[in-house]
């Protein structure tokens, strides 16, 4: 997935501004966490989050990829 501005969404009323899919209040690093547990995308559908696609859970995953390859790092050079 390329593009997952059409399902992932920010507001600063929802969440207190934390990246949410859109048409929930489903945020990100929830999402994450479940893939991060080993659940399968099919598994967390079923379990937790049944208003979510799999392409939801895609986009929440290339939207923490995207922000780690926009990141900056700086490491100390000894």
């Amino acid at each position: 997935m390329k593009d997952y501005r059409s399902r992932i969404t920010v507001n600063p009323e929802v969440h207190f501004g934390k990246p949410y899919v859109v048409g929930t209040r489903i945020t990100v690093d929830n999402v994450l966490e479940l893939v991060q547990e080993g659940i399968s995308f099919d598994k967390i559908i079923q379990n937790y989050y049944p208003d979510l696609r799999i392409e939801d859970i895609k986009a929440c995953i290339q939207y923490a990829l995207d922000l780690i390859r926009k990141e900056e790092i700086h490491a100390e050079v000894s």
